[in-house]
């Protein structure tokens, strides 16, 4: 095992690079860039922008500029940009060596690279503040919706699939099989539009917040207030969140306990005398969770980022999603590299713990043998 994780490990580096290399050379040919944004806001014709570029944007820069990706050149002038018609030549370049577009792609993407090695992300363009203090200040509301909507998830899923397992081809499990497929099918937005309506004010009674996580006078509340005013803002967002991911949890766990019920080994439990829970929580549950549990690190870490956007957009929740939607939109690319450095390396991380994971799980399990 030690072996298989070395090797493991040492992939993770060229895959890493190979993922921000062919993302920076996207943006390359992606239309726009800081410095047009820059120049529609000057100009007045910027209609884009999901925020106001302060005054201060520019001093932000220079702590990192240099460091951070983007497209535009210095050699074409006010020309190479659109809406840049009519400004002094000088003025442009000099805002391309505040974004950094001075130095070739290239050069950009290597330097971009050798800060990220050591976790140094820059600031961003437009709101003169850091890349990780940004992401911290929305990671709050990230950690609420995700793990909240993972254990939910867990909680309900789990004992929902294998009571579908037990009774499998009985009346219950085909109504529930009927309205998760339908909650699946519904999209989370549109769950969330219609929760707002019908329980956050919207055309008929108000018996939710509609936005934010917390109330305007958290802080004047005692301690079990607050615990009650945080999960209360949960409630509508959750259920908009959680409602599609039931069915895939909940079937994997009914698939996973019937292909282990209808084994030999089962059969001879049951002949030994074995009860029916006994069967089912001495021996089969530890098998048919395999692949529950080997996978819940990636499920942890993936509730974080998941599609969460338009949720958070809807209930007016300030995180993770909405924070890479809007860098997106503005242009602000240490930001949006920052973010997909942290994810990819999240990710591959997450899939090295769970293989782990089954090894501890199950011990028969043997990666040494196995190709990386």
């Amino acid at each position: 095992m030690g072996a298989y994780l070395l090797k493991r490990i040492l992939l993770m580096i060229p895959t890493l690079f190979g993922i921000m290399l062919i993302s920076f050379t996207i943006i390359q040919f992606a239309p726009g860039g800081p410095v047009e944004r820059v120049i529609a806001q000057l100009t007045g014709t910027d209609a884009g922008a999901t925020s106001r570029i302060g005054g201060s944007g520019g001093d932000g820069l220079q702590g990192g500029g240099a460091a951070q990706p983007g497209g535009g050149s210095a050699d074409g002038g006010s020309s190479r940009y659109r809406g840049g018609q009519g400004l002094d030549p000088e003025f442009i370049k000099q805002l391309e060596k505040q974004f950094g577009f001075d130095k070739p792609a290239h050069e950009r993407f290597f330097l971009m690279m050798k800060n990220y090695l050591t976790f140094d992300f820059g600031k961003s363009y437009f709101r003169d503040v850091s890349v990780i203090s940004l992401i911290k200040e929305k990671l709050p509301v990230s950690i609420s919706l995700g793990i909240w909507m993972m254990l939910l998830t867990y909680l309900i899923s789990i004992p929902l699939g294998i009571r579908k397992a037990v009774r499998d081809g009985e009346p219950f499990d085909t109504w529930t099989s009927g309205f998760l497929v339908i909650g699946y099918a519904i999209p989370g937005f549109l769950v969330a539009v219609l929760l707002l309506i019908l329980f956050a004010g919207g055309s008929f009674v108000q018996w939710f917040p509609s936005r934010g996580l917390t109330s305007d006078n958290f802080s004047q509340m005692s301690l079990w207030g607050k615990v009650f005013d945080y999960f209360w803002h949960l409630v509508l967002p959750l259920i908009a969140l959680a409602l599609g991911a039931f069915t895939t949890m909940a079937f994997l766990t009914k698939n996973s306990f019937l292909d282990e019920i209808r084994k030999q080994y089962v059969m001879t439990a049951r002949a030994k005398g074995l009860d029916e829970r006994q069967v089912l929580y001495g021996h089969v549950f530890r098998n048919a969770m395999l692949l529950i549990i080997a996978g819940f690190p990636g499920a942890f870490i993936g509730a974080f980022f998941s599609g969460a956007l338009l949720i958070e957009t809807i209930f007016s929740l300030d995180g993770l999603g909405l924070l890479s939607f809007e860098s997106i939109i503005n242009r602000d690319y240490p930001v949006v590299f920052a973010t997909l450095f942290i994810f990819a390396l999240l990710g591959l991380v997450v899939n090295l713990v769970s293989d782990f994971v089954y090894t501890l799980v199950d011990p028969r399990i043997d990666f040494e043998s196995r190709e990386v």
